[in-house]
C-alpha cells in the first residue's frame, strides 16, 4: 500500500524551484540543517522530492535547491541513465516516502553526453566495457540530433552537434523510460498523486531549467530544440 502524499506535485515543485532561485541570488537560507531537524529525522524520513540525476561532482542537489536534511530523496549516476536501481529507488521514494515530486536533473558540459557523442563517432576513444554499456542508452539522442541536419554519414562529429541539445533530448528520453519501466510511477502520475519535471542545470548561472514535465503541473518549460 502506497504512502499518502502530503503535497500536491505543484506545490512540491514550487518549494523546490524557489530554493534554485535563493541559490541563483545568493540569498540561500540552509534550511533544515541543524541538530533539531537531524534529531528529528533519526527514525524516519518524509521528502516530498525524489531526486535522479547525473553524478558530476557540480550538482550537489541541496546546495543547488537550498535544502536541508531529510528534503530530497536522491539516487545519481553518470549521464543519468535509467537502470532498474534508479526505477526501484524512484518507486520506493513514491510508494513509501509519499513523494509527490520527480524531478530528473541534466547539465550542460555533460562529460557522459560528451563521451556518448565520443562514442557515435567514427573512431570512438577506447573504454570499458561498463562505461560502453552505460553510455549506450544516450547514444540514440546522438543520432537523433545529428541525423536532423546530416544524412550523408551515420558518424557523429563533436566538432559539429550541440552536445547541451544533446543532453536535451537524452533528459526528456530519460523521463520517458521512467514512465514506460515503471506502471507504479504512470499509474501514480495517473492518479493525479505524482509529477515529473526534467531540468537542465547551467552551471555558470545555477539555474536549474525545466525543459519537460508530466503529471498535474503548470511549469513554464524551455523548448528542447
Amino acid at each position: 500500500m502506497s504512502t499518502p502524499t502530503r503535497v500536491t506535485p505543484q506545490q512540491a515543485w514550487d518549494e523546490f524551484i524557489a530554493g534554485n532561485e535563493r541559490f541563483i541570488s545568493g540569498q540561500v537560507a540552509h534550511p533544515n540543517q541543524n541538530v533539531e531537524r537531524r534529531t528529528e529525522l533519526a527514525i524516519t524520513q518524509a521528502p516530498d522530492v525524489a531526486l535522479f540525476g547525473c553524478s558530476d561532482s557540480r550538482l550537489a542537489a541541496e546546495i543547488i535547491f537550498d535544502c536541508g536534511l531529510g528534503d530530497l530523496f536522491i539516487a545519481r549516476n553518470m549521464g543519468h541513465v535509467v537502470a532498474e536501481s534508479i526505477t526501484a529507488s524512484m518507486e520506493y521514494a513514491v510508494t513509501a516516502l509519499g513523494s509527490s515530486l520527480i524531478v530528473v536533473l541534466a547539465h550542460d558540459s555533460c562529460g557522459a553526453v560528451a563521451a556518448a557523442i565520443d562514442q557515435s563517432s567514427r573512431t570512438p576513444s577506447p573504454v570499458t566495457d561498463s562505461v560502453r554499456n552505460t553510455l549506450a542508452p544516450i547514444q540514440p539522442a546522438v543520432q537523433q540530433l545529428w541525423h536532423r541536419h546530416r544524412h550523408d554519414t551515420p558518424y557523429a562529429n563533436a566538432d559539429e552537434i550541440d552536445a547541451n541539445a544533446v543532453g536535451r533530448i537524452h533528459l526528456a528520453a530519460t523521463v520517458n523510460e521512467l514512465l514506460r519501466n515503471s506502471r507504479v510511477i504512470s499509474d501514480a502520475v495517473d492518479r493525479g498523486e505524482l509529477g515529473i519535471v526534467g531540468c537542465q542545470y547551467r552551471l555558470a548561472e545555477g539555474r536549474a531549467v525545466p525543459y519537460t514535465a508530466v503529471g498535474p503541473l503548470s511549469v513554464e518549460l524551455a523548448t528542447l530544440d
